[in-house]
């Protein structure tokens, strides 16, 4: 229990390092076991200490501490019960990925990573209220497909098998939102085509990128 703590509390600095939240803002969970450790309610990623991470009971909902856990604590258990194989929920509210997403923006394919690492397809939820059952469902129906999910008006939800994974992928959806930005002000963005994708989802190079990335 202590190295998962010692994790989150690793990455929770990493993600207020590189900008993906700001303030109290964003949450991050990863699963021991029939056990997740969630960040507490009001605090700074970047802020919490080992011991503060809020244990939770999946299969009941007790709650193992006198600390409020994040009021997404619903759609985190969601997730962690409609996904046996993830280990790491990562809720993050990247400046430019919201921006453009809540613009009208779509996410498509156009570098290897954004292939390899987020996946073909990345769903765009319209905005629902946090905090609560609505967007519980609305995140569990999509979490069933896809390893990321972009929320208009809001954020980003992404689980991986590993914290470094979740962690990975959060850093890759605000590289891609930054790129598609200067393509747009630059002129017309080139999107990957059907085969190009294909070609990039059978590089062995990139399924041992992966499978690194599912060990740590």
């Amino acid at each position: 229990m202590e190295d998962i703590r010692k994790k989150l509390t690793e990455y929770g600095k990493k993600i207020v390092e590189k900008g993906l939240v700001a303030g109290p803002g964003g949450n991050i969970s990863a699963r021991e076991g029939d056990f997740v450790f969630l960040s507490p309610s009001g605090f700074f990623l970047d802020e919490i200490n080992e011991e503060e991470w809020v244990k939770v009971n999946i299969k009941t909902g007790e709650i193992y501490s006198n600390l409020r856990p994040t009021c997404e604590i619903s759609m985190h258990l969601g997730i962690y019960i409609e996904r046996p194989d993830v280990k790491a929920v990562f809720h993050t509210h990247p400046p430019i990925t919201v921006g453009l997403i809540s613009s009208g923006v779509k996410f498509k394919p156009f570098f290897p990573d954004y292939v390899a690492i987020l996946g073909k397809e990345v769903p765009i939820i319209d905005y629902v209220q946090p905090a609560g059952e609505e967007i519980r469902k609305a995140v569990v129906k999509e979490i069933k497909k896809t390893n990321v999910i972009l929320l208009k008006n809001h954020g980003v939800v992404v689980v991986g098998e590993t914290i470094k994974e979740a962690y990975t992928r959060s850093l890759i959806v605000e590289e891609a939102a930054k790129s598609i930005f200067v393509g747009i002000c630059c002129g017309k963005l080139r999107y990957f085509t059907k085969k190009e994708i294909e070609q990039i989802e059978n590089l062995e190079s990139e399924d041992y990128r992966k499978a690194l990335l599912k060990k740590q």
